[in-house]
């Protein structure tokens, strides 16, 4: 009956890797031809709608200060992307050598989810530039991609599959639930996001594959000690949400309209960490499908473990 089982297992697990891998041939787009199409960003819209940004919470600002901070915060949301997309590339392509002489299928399904995500680099990049040549100077990205995909590459697989799961559930919760349904985002903008969502929807399937996959092999002690590095990883992306949101915020207050008092000053912090914490940590820690793959692999005792790691963070 056991060999039954894990025989079915795998013959589910193998058209799940199948069906991503034909789904991503089917959806395949250009930067140039399917997303950007000559066009330049409308900054009369704002890039990130409210549900992500917050910035309706701080009623203080101008609508064209609450505009520009959305911009900024676009930005910095782009080249978060770029960021992460650089160690989850790094770990697909490890993860695709355990399928060198196995399944060939899988195989491909990783080589083409590698390859879509130099692509979302290449574009993340480019938008950066764009909107830089439209923005005034004095913009910072405080985390160094290469220093934070080492740093996230240390930990175990299990951890770095499980916080890759999260961001790319996110990433679809953000585009269906915020993004696409506001008419006032800029039309590229929009676009980027359609075309990201497109790819990560199949990223979020294999993620999930390759992360049960890797959780089978572990020992209790050694699932153990993944959990204590995920929770790891979530404060070190906590540090650069806090470091990254102070930096955004003495950005804006340079160039917005302004003046701002003290307290204006202190909600402007507050408000830009707690809506970075909740893009990049809240909203993926709460996604149900992350919830219940999560819950599922460890025990009672290390959902509380790392429920009191984001109390802080969810606040």
């Amino acid at each position: 009956m056991q060999t039954e089982a894990h025989t079915l297992l795998e013959s589910t697990t193998d058209r799940r890797y199948a069906r991503c891998l034909e789904n991503s041939r089917r959806i395949r787009w250009d930067v140039d031809k399917d997303v950007f199409r000559g066009r330049d960003f409308d900054f009369s819209g704002h890039f990130l709608p409210d549900g992500l940004s917050m910035v309706g919470k701080l009623d203080f600002l101008s609508d064209g200060d609450a505009r520009l901070l959305s911009q900024i915060q676009g930005r910095t949301y782009a080249n978060v992307f770029g960021l992460v997309e650089r160690f989850i590339n790094a770990k697909v392509l490890e993860l695709s050598r355990d399928h060198w002489l196995g399944d060939q299928i899988a195989l491909e399904a990783l080589v083409s989810f590698s390859q879509e995500e130099l692509k979302h680099q290449e574009m993340f990049r480019r938008i950066e530039r764009m909107i830089a040549a439209r923005m005034p100077a004095g913009y910072t990205f405080v985390p160094r991609p290469d220093e934070v995909a080492s740093v996230v590459l240390g930990k175990s697989t299990w951890a770095v599959l499980a916080l890759t799961c999260h961001i790319e559930l996110f990433v679809q919760a953000h585009y269906l639930e915020s993004i696409q349904p506001d008419s006032g985002v800029s039309p590229l903008f929009k676009d980027v996001f359609l075309y990201h969502w497109k790819d990560e929807s199949q990223h979020a399937i294999l993620d999930e594959l390759e992360w049960t996959r890797a959780d089978r092999a572990l020992t209790a002690k050694e699932r153990d000690q993944a959990v204590d590095d995920f929770i790891a990883l979530v404060g070190a992306v906590d540090g650069i949400l806090q470091a990254q949101s102070a930096a955004d915020v003495a950005y804006f207050r340079a160039i917005a309209a302004g003046p701002f008092a003290p307290e204006q000053v202190k909600a402007l912090e507050q408000g830009v960490l707690r809506a970075y914490r909740w893009q990049y940590i809240v909203s993926g820690a709460q996604h149900p499908r992350f919830l219940k793959l999560l819950t599922g692999m460890i025990t009672p005792a290390q959902v509380d473990r790392v429920t009191r790691a984001l109390a802080p963070i969810v606040g």
